[in-house]
């Protein structure tokens, strides 16, 4: 039968026998109660719709719980429907359908011609979520924060969790509330998180139990959901940080000795959250002289003094250099993509720097790294943080070794 002959029978009320029909709503404003949403459902089956399609918007990403709730009910009623949740707060909808039983998802082929706010390209579905092989066993992790749209994380973890057939998916969480978000996706499917900003010193007050060092950090970056339903916090920040900066050193300063290259070295850390208290932290450990530098003079005294370091405004650092040879960390999101022309230090007081670490990854080649190189610095990108920090997670999410040369690979390639 040609399209013209159908589309006649359907407006004559005579679907033909070959025809699904899909009958959809559209909320732009919110997503209703759950009880609203069933009741929907059955509006819509009452049309004589083959296929339900609900789309609704997300104020909150708790809000997308409430669309896999009626996307369960459905399935075990046997009735196929679609549920989706527009915007960034709702894209993990449009990945996680297939695991509480959508009938389908909807991607665009290519980026920039979504019909849809926050829509995925099929190929990202296809080829970063691996979305054929996602079900109802497959366990969820995810990077919790905000803004969370330019971490590469699910980049890597998904394409490491492949690489050892471990049945997992890795997803974007854009979360305003972390303990809100931790409530309402509390069932065993969401096994385990990763924590960036603003939310690893909450993470803390968050965790029924919390790795001694993640406590002493007072950060979180890393959560395990246990078969008892208890969170426990991890922080790998630390050893992922810490390590990068000291094998940078050792490149081009090769020692025999086992000390630390940081021991006895003045240590700068701009930045007094989650990342700056596992900076500080390490580099105390390793027998630095810490000093801890804020754009709010109070969040770098509170740090100061919970770990015994002094405390600069970041207006003061730069006219700080007491001495040559220092080492400076920062661990704020200055300059991070989109604002790649920012940095949290002028080029001339990189001068008092040997060494020069900066936490953020996107771009690889910040504004800081590059005029700190260029006053003759040993520079460390903040790509082997994440490297390291991940294989940490990798291990506390699956329980297995990190795929090391893997996940090196895929950062460099794709990252």
């Amino acid at each position: 039968m040609q399209v013209a002959d159908k589309f006649m029978k359907l407006i004559s009320g005579k679907k033909p026998e070959t025809c699904k029909l899909i009958v959809s709503s559209h909320n732009y404003e919110n997503t209703p109660s759950a009880e609203e949403l069933g009741n929907l459902v059955a509006q819509i089956q009452a049309t004589g719709a083959d296929i339900v399609k609900i789309a609704t918007t997300a104020t909150e990403i708790i809000d997308v719980a409430r669309m896999f709730q009626i996307l369960v009910h459905c399935q075990e009623k046997q009735v196929p429907i679609i549920g989706l949740v527009m915007n960034d707060r709702g894209f993990i909808s449009r990945v996680l359908c297939p695991k509480f039983g959508g009938y389908l998802t909807f991607g665009t082929l290519e980026k920039g011609k979504e019909s849809a706010p926050a829509q995925p390209t099929i190929a990202d579905l296809i080829n970063v979520y691996n979305i054929r092989q996602i079900g109802p066993d497959t366990k969820v992790f995810g990077i919790i924060g905000k803004p969370v749209g330019h971490s590469k994380s699910p980049i890597l973890h998904n394409e490491a969790f492949r690489s050892v057939g471990f049945n997992a998916v890795y997803v974007p969480f854009l979360v305003d509330d972390l303990a809100n978000f931790l409530t309402t996706y509390s069932s065993p499917d969401f096994a385990g998180f990763s924590c960036t900003i603003p939310h690893k010193e909450a993470a803390v007050r968050c965790c029924d139990e919390v790795d001694p060092i993640a406590r002493d950090i007072g950060a979180v970056n890393t959560i395990i959901r246990k078969s008892d339903g208890k969170l426990v916090g991890y922080n790998t920040d630390y050893v992922g940080a810490i390590s990068a900066i000291e094998d940078g050193i050792r490149a081009l300063q090769p020692t025999e000795t086992t000390t630390s290259p940081l021991a006895g070295r003045l240590f700068v850390v701009i930045g007094a959250g989650g990342a700056g208290k596992a900076l500080a932290y390490g580099a105390k450990e390793k027998g630095a002289r810490v000093v801890i530098a804020n754009r709010t003079f109070a969040r770098a005294q509170e740090l100061g003094n919970l770990i015994g370091a002094p405390a600069l405004s970041l207006a003061e650092l730069e006219n700080y250099h007491p001495e040559e040879g220092m080492i400076l960390a920062n661990t704020t999101a200055i300059g991070m993509h989109p604002n790649v022309n920012e940095t949290p230090l002028s080029k001339q007081a990189l001068k008092s720097y040997a060494v020069v670490f900066d936490a953020v990854y996107t771009p690889k080649d910040t504004r800081l790294l590059r005029e700190a190189a260029e006053c003759g610095a040993t520079v460390v990108s903040g790509l082997e943080m994440f490297i390291r920090q991940a294989m940490g997670q990798f291990e506390h999410f699956t329980g297995m070794p990190a795929p090391d040369s893997l996940m090196r690979d895929i950062v460099l390639a794709k990252i």
